[in-house]
């Protein structure tokens, strides 16, 4: 039988799934030229695959255009390829639409470098559950449980880097049959774009090997979860670091401060971004290695943001490799709203000259009366409670745009009201299955 390569081009859309459209090969540099249609109503498609709620209904046409630097492509042994391209929404005339995950995350980026002088860079790591091994007992960051993930590892590793990825690091984590991947640091649109290519990469070498893995927050409401970290730090427009002073708090610059106490200011409501599925919060709770309050620590995991460490033997490369990690996050966000948010959200913080809050002494042992007199918050115990601080956040109504924060509010609402009548474990089924 007569086969034809196919390329797919999708969007990363608000659920945070790659959804889209495949076309011939051989259309490639057309595609690449005039894009594809696509409909508003189609960013509404929840993570269950139905459109519960839309602003847009039936009407108006969108352009999905893929952007060539996104494009994969990844052979694997007797089995398709992998390829894809990532894209963007457009009006028909080419101007960005304004609900577009993507240009979310741009306009913040551009805003940054436009305002401050000032570059993003950064990774996401990405932890997930393998369920195609045998879950042992106590094998947590083992080498069994290591071995016994047989050579996934490494197709995801050799995958990863026929991608155009870094690969940085592969392990076995805390919870049965938990792993971690991560990649090295890149600047800008491309730390978003990994990340939903690493993903994509994940899920292509288990379908290839005959297993499933799950990216879901957790597997049962009250197991250990699995988070997505986001490290970052700020470079200038003339490629030097810009995050560290040895000097400043918790040895920030005094560049980067003010953007780290906006993403901590902000950060209760940046939840509802970053961590936003229902199923996010039976994660978020005490004892769970994630984090509750709302506070900057140094090497900290229990930190919603870490103050990364420092290793011996890289000294000449400290101020190269200071970054922050923003531990508030799951992979049931799309990855350019939840980078976006922080964004946005730390360039709100330059804007309005945001002084980080004194350096806490342990944070585990002061009591919740003086950690309230420290101004730390807890964070949002529910996806319900992390929505309406988004809304009442006036600042977020200039960072999406008013059409973008509505769609999103409803977009979220009517996952909640999708999933009311369930039982917290079929919860936890559901969104296992779908991630």
């Amino acid at each position: 039988m007569h086969q034809e390569e196919l390329v797919f081009v999708g969007i990363c859309d608000l659920a945070g799934l790659v959804r889209g459209k495949a076309f011939p090969a051989v259309e490639l540099d057309q595609r690449l030229s005039q894009g594809m249609g696509m409909t508003g109503s189609n960013i509404m498609i929840s993570a269950f695959g139905t459109i519960f709620s839309s602003p847009f209904g039936t009407k108006g046409d969108l352009v999905m255009k893929p952007d060539p630097t996104t494009g994969v492509l990844v052979p694997f042994d007797g089995a398709a390829a992998e390829r894809f391209y990532i894209g963007d929404l457009q009006e028909l005339d080419g101007a960005p639409w304004s609900c577009c995950p993507r240009d979310f995350l741009r306009r913040g980026l551009a805003a940054l470098e436009h305002e401050a002088g000032l570059r993003l860079k950064g990774a996401f790591e990405q932890e997930f559950v393998h369920l195609g091994i045998e879950d042992r007992p106590g094998d947590a960051y083992s080498l069994s449980s290591f071995r016994r993930q047989g050579i996934f590892g490494e197709s995801v590793v050799g995958a990863l880097r026929a991608a155009g990825i870094t690969p940085d690091s592969f392990l076995p984590e805390y919870a049965p049959r938990q792993f971690e991947v991560t990649v090295k640091p890149t600047y800008g649109m491309r730390i978003a774009d990994e990340a939903v290519i690493t993903r994509e990469i994940l899920r292509a070498v288990a379908e290839r090997s005959g297993h499933r893995v799950t990216l879901a927050p957790v597997m049962a409401p009250d197991g250990v979860g699995s988070g997505t970290h986001i490290h970052f730090s700020l470079w200038d427009k003339d490629g030097k670091p810009a995050s560290r002073d040895v000097a400043g708090p918790y040895g920030i610059s005094a560049r980067m401060a003010p953007f780290v106490a906006g993403v901590l200011h902000h950060l209760p409501a940046l939840t509802a971004v970053t961590a936003p599925s229902v199923a996010s919060y039976y994660r978020l709770q005490p004892d769970r290695w994630a984090p509750v309050w709302a506070f900057l620590g140094s090497q900290d995991r229990g930190a919603a943001l870490r103050v990364a460490p420092l290793f011996q033997g890289a000294e000449d490369r400290a101020d190269r490799q200071f970054n922050i990690e923003f531990r508030v996050g799951d992979a049931t966000a799309c990855p350019y709203m939840a980078l976006g948010a922080i964004v946005h959200a730390g360039l709100d913080g330059i804007r309005k000259n945001m002084a980080l809050p004194a350096e806490l002494p342990d944070f585990w042992q002061m009591p919740e009366t003086a950690r309230a007199e420290a101004g730390v918050r807890t964070l949002p115990r529910s996806l319900d409670d992390a929505l309406d601080l988004l809304e009442a956040t006036d600042a977020a109504k200039d960072w999406f745009g008013e059409p973008l924060l509505s769609a999103y509010l409803e977009f979220k609402r009517s996952e909640i009201r999708a999933l009311d009548a369930l039982e917290p474990s079929d919860i936890c089924d559901r969104y296992a299955a779908i991630y």
